[in-house]
């Protein structure tokens, strides 16, 4: 199937079709060379005369005839990549006009005053993977004079051009290297050294060709290149950092681009509905979003550092974060209304510069450079007051400041960890743990508490199962009740299916929970809250993982737990999957669970317990979204629908239960869950 009939054509051959007043035969006249470009087509279409209703088929004839003469379906005025790329920029230029200059907003303008030739060639080009281009192989349908259209880009300052007349010394020479081909490569080389060429891949062949060219040896490489090549072009610098701007402004994340209108258009994808209310923008002032674009491109340095092993470079990216961060003021704490919402400090670089100097921890631990990597933590823990990574950074300064022999600071660390608001879930718990373990007498007389809380028994079963393989560090795989290979999860669930219980279940750890929490909390999650929906392309609130969200629908939520607690909770589902079935939601996934084992679930757990659950996510959705038991199990115990609910966290051979998975434990059996951890070992050979 290529595709479809162009709306207003469907609409009017649809109706003689059905009532079979006419005949189509069709065939393509060529395919595009972009998989969803347009595809050309021509269709025959023959007239019958039938006696039912003459005036009805002839009215549709004349309609029909009439759209065919008033359409253009062979090329459309406008594409539709086009219109949603000018819609980006007027409404982030009508939006956010407050974080570019008078330059920069001129020379956004001066994209609408572009021909439309310009227009397609730019969006093509801008959504394609360069950054150089031949411009001999760019042939778009929709481009009439592909010439006329490169030269005004580039008198508009929107492409560079490189052709033989351009000194190419200000380009990356490997930028350039990358749009010839192996063969071409090889052909260079081989005129360069007499056919000494042993190079045969990709990667080697860039690199020799590098060499020979930084040490003198082909200083005409430019020239050997443009002319296998001819005139190439690529996206300007400064347009290229605009519309990175543009882009992250209008979807405010790094993953979504001009595709997302497409998925959209097409029926791939569907948003929820939602009102956007909007008082503040992320930025506030101009400076701030040069910073936050500056902290972004120290990251992606970071990570492509760390992915090519260069630790110096990682190295001057730490080093450039600590002292960004340090010379920043602590943000305020303010809540009055004139004041940004506190789920906006995500766009800050602030919160950038803290995520890579959290990587630069463990990078430094791994190397044992524990006293650099307790520095950087002091540093995180004064400098960053409000946020739930300090649970991870404070555990990590406790363990550091043990390893470097200074027992008494590690403990203290750890018992203001304990108190501190911000340190929760499984940091927390394993804080706890800490200050238990090094608090012997006489460091602390006093026990704590929270003592018998943490050391709660946690009910285990055993099982065992005939292993393929024993060996440290591998997968664990054994064999089935069924006779196949399979992962531990799978065998305890064919346990507890079998002499476990006669359960049915499955293995999603939080996936499930999630889904139930989307499904049953979502007209909380999409309901009217200023500011937490800035663009019509979200999947959830920009609240959701901060303690905002409960705190701004208290109300409204308390009042749908309540119904959830009566025992609605299996209607509300079955309405909430048939009103949205099919959007995109944080944390719903439609694919893997079935209304049916969803319904099962729901009823098995009773609304008590499920309303303390989605209450204790609705909180603080972030820290408790993950490690939550791998198993969750069901069964009716009588025809009437009475049924139970189990929780199982399944464990292999050497494997150990988690902070976050143990605290997670604690807080089920708090709300009466029936939890309990499934240890699976091999069977034991017995004379």
């Amino acid at each position: 199937m290529l595709g479809y009939l162009p709306r207003e054509l469907a609409k009017v051959l649809a109706p003689l079709m059905d009532r079979q007043y006419v005949e189509c035969e069709g065939y393509v006249v060529g395919l595009p060379e972009q998989q969803l470009g347009n595809v050309l087509i021509q269709i025959t279409v023959q007239k019958y005369q039938r006696n039912d209703d003459p005036k009805y088929s002839q009215s549709l004839w004349e309609k029909f005839i009439s759209t065919i003469k008033s359409g253009n379906f062979q090329r459309p005025t406008i594409a539709r990549y086009q219109k949603n790329f000018n819609l980006m920029i007027s409404d982030v230029i009508a939006n956010h006009t407050h974080v570019f200059s008078d330059i920069e907003k001129s020379f956004l303008a001066s994209f609408k005053s572009l021909s439309d030739d310009g227009q397609h060639l730019f969006v093509r080009i801008y959504t394609r993977k360069g950054p150089w281009f031949r411009k001999s192989t760019i042939s778009y349908r929709e481009i009439l004079d592909l010439e006329h259209a490169a030269m005004e880009l580039k008198v508009a300052g929107y492409i560079d051009m490189l052709s033989c007349t351009v000194d190419p010394s200000e380009y990356d020479m490997k930028e350039i290297l990358d749009v010839l081909s192996v063969p071409e490569m090889k052909e260079i080389l081989k005129e360069l050294q007499k056919d000494k060429t042993t190079c045969t891949r990709r990667h080697e062949l860039v690199c020799t060709l590098l060499s020979l060219y930084h040490n003198g040896t082909c200083s005409s490489l430019p020239e050997r290149i443009l002319k296998l090549t001819g005139t190439c072009i690529r996206i300007s610098k400064m347009a290229d950092e605009l519309l990175w701007r543009i882009q992250r402004l209008f979807f405010l994340n790094g993953d979504q681009d001009l595709s997302s209108f497409l998925l959209v258009e097409f029926g791939v994808v569907k948003f929820p509905d939602y009102a956007r209310s909007i008082s503040h923008r992320p930025f506030q002032e101009r400076s701030d979003m040069l910073e936050y674009e500056e902290a972004i491109r120290v990251a992606q340095v970071m990570d492509e550092s760390l992915d090519n092993n260069n630790m110096d470079l990682v190295t001057r990216c730490i080093d450039l974060s600590e002292n960004r961060l340090c010379a920043m003021s602590k943000p305020e704490n303010a809540t009055s209304p004139e004041h940004p919402p506190s789920f906006f400090s995500r766009f800050s670089a602030s919160w950038v510069y803290s995520k890579i100097l959290t990587l630069g921890v463990s990078v430094y631990e791994r190397d044992r450079r524990y006293e650099d990597a307790i520095r950087i933590l002091k540093i995180l823990l004064s400098k960053i007051p409000c946020d739930r990574r300090r649970g991870y950074w404070t555990l990590r300064l406790s363990v550091d400041l043990e390893h470097m022999g200074r027992p008494n600071e590690s403990i203290s660390i750890s018992e203001g960890g304990v108190i501190d608001p911000w340190v929760r879930a499984g940091s927390k718990l394993a804080l706890q743990r800490r200050v238990l373990r090094l608090s012997k007498p006489p460091r602390r007389w006093k026990i704590p508490s929270y003592a018998n809380y943490v050391k709660r028994n946690i009910k285990e079963v055993n099982i065992e199962g005939r292993p393929l393989n024993c060996e440290t560090g591998a997968k664990n795989l054994f064999y089935g009740y069924d006779g196949e290979l399979c992962g531990v999860e799978q065998l305890a669930l064919q346990y507890y299916a079998d002499e476990g219980g006669g359960w049915q279940g499955t293995h999603s750890e939080g996936g499930i929970w999630m889904t139930i929490f989307g499904l049953l909390m979502w007209d909380i999650m999409f309901s009217d809250i200023q500011d937490v929906f800035q663009s019509k392309f979200q999947m959830a609130p920009l609240d959701l993982e901060t303690d905002d969200f409960y705190k701004s629908r208290k109300d409204l939520a308390e009042s749908h737990l309540k119904k959830i607690q009566d025992g609605m909770a299996e209607e509300m589902l079955i309405i909430s999957w048939e009103l949205h079935q099919g959007t995109t939601c944080h944390g719903v996934n439609w694919d893997r669970h079935s209304l049916t084992d969803l319904r099962a679930v729901v009823a098995c757990i009773g609304g008590h317990r499920l309303a303390l659950l989605l209450r204790h996510l609705a909180v603080d959705y972030r820290s408790w979204s993950s490690g939550m038991p791998d198993l969750l199990l069901w069964r009716f115990l009588d025809e009437r629908g009475g049924g139970e609910a189990k929780l199982v966290e399944v464990k292999g051979p050497r494997d150990q239960l988690s902070e976050q998975q143990r605290a997670w434990i604690l807080v089920l059996m708090d709300f009466g869950f029936d939890v309990e951890v499934c240890k699976v070992s091999p069977v034991v050979k017995r004379r």
